[in-house]
């Protein structure tokens, strides 16, 4: 029993150390990079952020993919160049795991604040484009944190679209960003308790009902809690994301 006791403390505090003082977030330049490279002939960069550990490509994502499809679709019959750039908040093995873990316990404080300083010397340098941060779940989340860290000079150049975040990153409400919350209707946006433990217990069962049935369902997507599906065609969706973008974008030349 001893042991036992020794080793559970022993535990505890190594992993305490670990998300104290272990691996950071840093993400590659390389997005970075590829965001400067795609600026130039576009008006507008749309930085897509899955749901997650944010490491969905965005071919796979068909939970918000669809989504932001429209969005750029929907500037392009505005007249806009527009392009979307996927940023990955976590690198897909086991260290970029356990980083990700960390920065999601410390609600993307870090990653956060390298993309909003990232953000800020492009709009900087360029000041004519217009930057859409969009994200979906934790990566709504990721999106409006990053929005606060985000000057107010800044924001003149940067807006973001936060989809279904979660109920315990808190509600703030940063400057030019819409949150879509299916009008209160997302139980994971807004706690529901007991809805959030029937799916919980459900997912288990979903997920092997899938395996069975020949579907590739990750467990994380075998997770469906009530309201938190979102579809562009749905009125609570789709018009509030035209307005929003109308209202923000109008000082733009378009193109002829």
């Amino acid at each position: 029993m001893k042991k036992i006791k020794i080793f559970t403390l022993t535990f505890a505090v190594l992993t305490s150390l670990f998300f104290l003082f272990g691996l950071e977030i840093v993400p590659e330049h390389l997005q970075i990079q590829r965001i400067l490279d795609s600026a130039v002939p576009n008006d507008v960069i749309i930085i897509f952020n899955s749901g997650g550990w944010g490491d969905t490509p965005l071919e796979k994502a068909e939970d918000f993919a669809p989504i932001v499809k429209e969005i750029q679709e929907t500037l392009n019959d505005w007249g806009y160049n527009s392009i979307v750039i996927p940023y990955n908040r976590t690198k897909n093995n086991l260290a970029g795991k356990l980083a990700g873990t960390k920065d999601f316990l410390n609600s993307f404080d870090s990653s956060s604040e390298i993309l909003a300083e990232d953000l800020e010397r492009l709009t900087a340098g360029l000041p004519d484009k217009k930057i859409i941060i969009a994200g979906l779940s934790n990566g709504g989340a990721f999106a409006r944190e990053t929005m606060e860290k985000i000057s107010d000079d800044a924001k003149n150049s940067i807006y973001a679209i936060s989809v279904g975040v979660p109920f315990w990153y808190g509600d703030s409400q940063p400057g030019n960003m819409l949150q879509l919350t299916n009008r209160g209707r997302d139980s994971l946006s807004a706690g529901e308790v007991r809805d959030l433990l029937l799916s919980l217990i459900e997912t288990p069962f979903r997920w092997i009902y899938s395996k069975v049935n020949g579907d590739d369902l990750a467990f994380a997507q075998a997770f469906q809690v009530p309201g938190h599906a979102y579809s562009w065609s749905s009125d609570m969706v789709g018009p509030q994301i035209v307005n929003f973008l109308e209202a923000k974008l109008q000082n733009i030349s378009k193109k002829e």
